[in-house]
């Protein structure tokens, strides 16, 4: 049965959708339908097609009353909008419907998982808000809450854990058919920690244990946890929020944090080996990740950041895109990303130069628009003797321009938007410490993904991703580049285009 307040959001989706000329959206990453856009939910493979919900306020460009926005793809870079699926319409979920999961049962149907949000009143006026996890039962298109939401509560966390954090279910099915979900929480010290919690049907949950603790090492709370296994390591990606820099390593506000360890599945323990940072950008938060029928382990990210994402303009109408999927692979103990191998399939145009000498500004034939894959290969144009810096300019004019800059004496690689036309003083720039141990002889790999509205940057074959999003206008199409004193460039350029 659908709620009218479902039936609502459907209606204003489906009719506000056709004010949006598909020009002014980007082209091979999803975006959401109208309104606003903020976390991946329920990544999955059901019934042939990749299924993509997400967070989602129809009625305006800016965060609002959360429902499940719906999206489907054959390849993840062709993406249709499905009806709505969740809205806030249950007193258990009446403040917001937000992050989860699904996953796909025996008996065929699609179980979401996600966190109902509502909120206590005090006498005083204040409020606190109340997080439990619910379930929803559908076929693709149409979902069911089930009767006995939400199924897990304030009684069935342990002593001391936050039932105001307490949000973002993940859930996965073992190879002995049970069930296990990770929850984001807030323990007793007020930083973040990974509760564990097992099925035996995918229905009745109970707590099993704390898999991965913060204490107060990276953030405070953690949000959006997602735990799988990957190339004989157990690994597990979450969203700290209020984070503070170590080094080049993560930064300020809320960032993204990849824990590998060991894992074994009869004790559902997890030691923790290494960590780092999943995007050094300025623009990516809250991944989720699905198995593909082949084998692959793949990863989306809600392309945004929660420090500049209101500071737009009021009439917009609409805000939030995801990232390029990416492939993942632990190599050496690392987490490596590189874009979803379907991309190749929408170049077209291959531009080719080899050993280009790279002094002061240059422009080549060829080279520029705003939908286009490029992979750059740097050096010293003589041995031993490195340039100062070196920087590819794109989205770029008299005007305009966002850049990737890179110096190797420090190993530093840059990204800078101010001047791509944003009138704010936010975030415009990130840097991160290339970790090849070639970087500062100058020796550098790059592949720049733009889609009209973002730059994905994959590092040494994914060793490292930079992702940042810009409004320039789309006239500005030019790239450019730039060296302090002399570097040997190779370039492949296609145009990509669906």
């Amino acid at each position: 049965m659908i709620s009218q307040t479902l039936r609502e959001a459907r209606k204003f989706e489906e009719t506000v959708e056709k004010t949006i000329p598909g020009a002014e959206r980007p082209d091979f990453h999803l975006s959401t339908r109208v309104g606003w856009m903020n976390d991946p939910n329920g990544f999955s493979f059901y019934n042939g097609k990749y299924h993509m919900f997400y967070q989602y306020h129809p009625y305006d460009s800016h965060w609002g009353p959360m429902h499940w926005g719906h999206a489907v793809s054959d390849d993840l870079l062709h993406w249709e909008y499905l009806p709505a699926a969740l809205a806030p319409d249950e007193i258990y979920d009446r403040d917001g419907c937000f992050s989860g999961s699904a996953i796909v049962l025996p008996d065929g149907r699609h179980l979401l998982m996600y966190t109902g949000v509502q909120k206590e009143k005090f006498k005083n006026g204040d409020s606190n808000a109340i997080q439990t996890q619910c379930l929803a039962v559908g076929d693709g298109v149409d979902y069911e809450k089930v009767e006995n939401n939400p199924v897990l509560d304030t009684k069935d966390l342990p002593d001391g854990c936050s039932r105001s954090d307490f949000r973002d279910p993940k859930m996965w099915r073992k190879k002995d058919g049970t069930y296990c979900c990770v929850v984001g929480n807030r323990p007793a010290d007020g930083s973040g920690q990974i509760l564990l919690f097992t099925s035996r049907d995918g229905f009745a949950w109970s707590f099993k244990k704390v898999l991965a603790e913060n204490k107060n090492r990276f953030g405070r709370m953690w949000e959006c946890p997602d735990f799988f296994e990957l190339d004989g390591k157990g690994v597990l990606l979450i969203s700290p929020q209020d984070m503070l820099p170590q080094g080049f390593e993560y930064h300020n506000g809320n960032g993204t944090l990849c824990l590998i360890g060991s894992y074994d599945e009869d004790t559902d323990t997890f030691i923790e080996e290494k960590d780092q940072s999943i995007d050094y950008g300025i623009d990516f938060y809250a991944p989720q990740t699905v198995l593909a029928p082949d084998g692959r382990r793949i990863m989306i990210g809600w392309m945004q950041n929660w420090d500049t994402c209101n500071l737009h303009a009021p009439e917009r109408a609409w805000l939030g895109q995801m990232s390029l999927p990416r492939e993942l692979s632990v190599k050496n103990g690392k987490l490596c990303q590189k874009p979803l191998r379907e991309l190749d399939a929408l170049r077209s145009g291959r531009v080719e130069y080899r050993n280009v000498p790279v002094c002061g500004n240059i422009s080549l034939e060829g080279i520029k628009g705003r939908k286009a894959d490029m992979e750059l290969s740097l050096r010293p144009k003589e041995k031993g003797d490195i340039y100062q810096k070196f920087a590819v300019r794109f989205a770029q004019d008299e005007n305009y321009q966002t850049s990737l800059s890179f110096r190797p004496h420090e190993g530093i690689l840059k990204i800078d938007r101010k001047f791509s036309g944003s009138r704010r003083a936010i975030i415009h720039q990130r840097r991160c410490l290339v970790s090849a141990p070639n970087a500062k002889k100058g020796e550098l790999k790059v592949r720049i993904i733009l889609d009209r509205f973002s730059v994905e940057v994959f590092v040494n074959d994914g060793e490292q991703v930079m992702t940042a999003v810009f409004y320039t206008d789309q006239t500005a199409d030019g790239i450019s580049f730039f060296a302090d004193g002399t570097v040997s460039m190779d370039i492949v350029k296609y145009d990509l285009c669906r």
